[in-house]
């Protein structure tokens, strides 16, 4: 009883808002996604976002909350077994990881940071992937490469926590491992036939863009575990950067181009709102406006690199979460307040993040290789060039941004041009 007085209503309160706002970025990465691909593949981009809330969410329940939070073994891995299926993750709150809130919460919570993780990757095989080959991926990256990470990050025994890595809210659990799978998948997977295309709905990808930013509030104000101070800070660098980086990208364009555009403007928006996530409840609105100006510029000229290579990161993937997500993690141990980071003199925090920086992506290359390697041993990746003519939402799901479609009734004639 003692421990359910400790409770505190306007945590509790807070907590369940920032769950459902996290998963409402889920739908939101779904809208971002769709719009930019070929609209013969709209819905089937979508899907691949929905499909994470219910298979991620299971996996979670079951397995995935054990083994990023359950007790360590050895800094590396939770135990599976001390929460199996949720098992004593109740209304009580656990003083490790949350004093005023329950367990159960915090494990909702965090599900949907989970849910949302492998469905970033979705960008870099969009209009190509096998759906049964990327439900494998999805579960494998879950358990194999997304728990363990969260483990060392946020498990207070992890061996990346105890040297002092600062992740306020995910840029290194979720963003940079995100971009380093995309970018493997990009490497493994063959080139589509024709990369050249058109956005399918650009409207869409604003509406996703508000979406995540709203989302976002939850996703890194969230993070404070608490309807305190440091929530309403992170809620302020939050929207900083985001602006900062939205205004950049418009700006590089306009310079560049000559003109800016609307699809680029989201895209910068959300590269702030990746760079400034690990930094969010550490920094201040000055470091936080930099942050967001710096990683939108770099970003941007990676996106340019990228085209330039053979590497076919559909919606570029990895120059925005994966590089964004890593110039955030090295900002957040120069800028962190209260004595930790570089500016104040302190040189472990840089230390930390870049041995941190080198574990996180060379065990996230290695582990989706062996993930997607695994998966070619009973099903291709990859659709042939026949069905990526055709487009996914026909040969995988029978169905259009129109209407529904019987695949059994798809002609030649019937084949997009």
């Amino acid at each position: 009883m003692a421990e359910t007085q400790a409770l505190n209503s306007g945590d509790m309160a807070w907590l369940l808002t920032s769950t459902g706002l996290v998963l409402l970025m889920t739908p939101g990465l779904a809208l971002f996604y769709g719009g930019m691909v070929r609209t013969r593949n709209l819905v089937s981009t979508m899907f691949q976002s929905f499909v994470c809330m219910s298979l991620i969410s299971l996996v979670w329940v079951f397995v995935g909350f054990s083994l990023a939070f359950g007790p360590s073994l050895g800094g590396i891995i939770g135990n599976p077994f001390t929460h199996f299926a949720l098992n004593d993750v109740g209304l009580t709150a656990n003083p490790i990881y949350a004093a005023t809130i329950p367990f159960m919460l915090f494990a909702l919570f965090q599900m949907k940071f989970a849910v949302i993780t492998p469905a970033l990757v979705t960008g870099a095989f969009s209009e190509r992937i096998r759906f049964k080959a990327y439900l494998f991926f999805s579960v494998f990256f879950c358990l194999f490469v997304y728990a363990p990470i969260a483990h060392w990050t946020w498990n207070p025994d992890g061996f990346l926590r105890k040297m002092g890595v600062l992740d306020f809210a995910g840029g290194t659990v979720v963003h940079i491992s995100a971009g380093i799978a995309a970018l493997t998948a990009a490497l493994m997977m063959k080139r589509r036939s024709d990369i050249e295309h058109q956005p399918s709905n650009i409207p869409y990808v604003l509406l996703g863009t508000g979406m995540l930013w709203f989302g976002w509030f939850g996703f890194n104000a969230g993070s404070a575990l608490a309807a305190n101070g440091q929530a309403v800070q992170a809620f302020l660098t939050t929207n900083t950067a985001s602006a900062a980086g939205m205004l950049t990208w418009i700006i590089i364009d306009w310079i560049k181009k000559g003109r800016p555009s609307a699809m680029g403007a989201c895209i910068g928006a959300v590269v702030g709102l990746v760079a400034i996530t690990p930094a969010a409840g550490y920094v201040g609105v000055g470091a936080s406006t930099f942050i967001g100006l710096l990683a939108s510029t770099v970003s941007y000229f990676v996106v340019q690199w990228r085209t330039r290579t053979s590497i076919d990161d559909t919606l570029d993937v990895f120059p925005c979460h994966g590089v964004g997500g890593i110039v955030g993690m090295l900002a957040t141990a120069v800028f962190a307040e209260g004595g930790a980071g570089l500016i104040y003199g302190n040189t472990e925090t840089i230390k930390a993040h870049l041995v941190a920086l080198v574990v996180v992506v060379g065990y996230t290359a290695l582990m989706s290789y062996v993930g997607f390697s695994i998966i070619r041993w009973f099903s291709p990746l990859v659709v042939s060039p026949e069905e990526e003519l055709a487009g996914l939402d026909l040969v995988q799901l029978g169905e259009t941004a129109g209407e529904s479609f019987p695949i059994d009734r798809l002609t030649p004639r019937d084949l997009p041009l």
